[in-house]
């Protein structure tokens, strides 16, 4: 097999240390890669916004899978994109990825399901957010919704913290706000629980935690 790995970090770097233990692998590319991928698959110095430049590569050099580790091509479609060229993409289509790519629609999803999740609340202007704030029972979190390279999240500890928060998100800190996301704060360890789906069937992974607020 020819596989291509789309992204730049040490997340693809992991992949294609995977993929190169496999002894079905015969090829691998990375898009556009880093030095450690270097190592071990061929860069191609293609933008990971250019799906068509991605398909054409595919469609000339035969890959047989591609495998996208980035959030942003994922919430962009790639995958359904390249679906239509009958290039097989492991990765979630547009819609499965609004799950990463909009906290907001992931909690109306969670509210929709009775699926447990803190208790929030949405504003669509800033004046909104803010006179929200002055009646707050503090800690909270505030929230930019869409993808914030893990960095949209602020916890507050008063209404100082939440105005600063309101005000930056809505200021363009990580892109144009249209909305924004205020829960609760909830306390204790935060754990994600991994899974493989192809709309049927489910493979568990492994859990993984992360410490964002460490030594910042």
């Amino acid at each position: 097999m020819k596989v291509a790995v789309i992204g730049s970090g040490g997340r693809e770097h992991a992949i294609c240390v995977s993929l190169k233990q496999s002894k079905k692998v015969k090829k691998i590319y990375c898009i556009p890669g880093n030095a450690g991928t270097n190592l071990i698959a061929e860069n191609i110095e293609i933008n990971i916004d250019n799906f068509e430049e991605i398909k054409d590569f595919s469609l000339e050099n035969k890959i047989d899978l591609i495998i996208v580790g980035p959030e942003k091509p994922l919430v962009n479609g790639i995958v359904d994109y390249l679906k239509d060229f009958n290039i097989k993409t492991f990765g979630p289509n547009k819609i499965a990825s609004k799950l990463e790519g909009s906290k907001i629609f992931t909690k109306n999803l969670c509210k929709q399901y009775n699926i447990p999740t803190a208790k929030f609340g949405i504003f669509e202007n800033k004046d909104k957010a803010l006179n929200f704030l002055k009646d707050c029972d503090f800690p909270i979190v505030v929230k930019a919704d869409g993808l914030a390279a893990g960095k949209g999240v602020y916890v507050c500890e008063n209404t100082k913290d939440g105005l600063k928060a309101v005000e930056e998100i809505f200021n363009g800190k990580f892109g144009k706000a249209e909305e924004i996301l205020i829960e609760e704060f909830l306390e204790g360890e935060e754990m994600s629980y991994f899974i493989v789906s192809d709309g049927k069937t489910i493979k568990s992974f492994e859990t993984a935690q992360d410490h964002k607020r460490a030594l910042e």
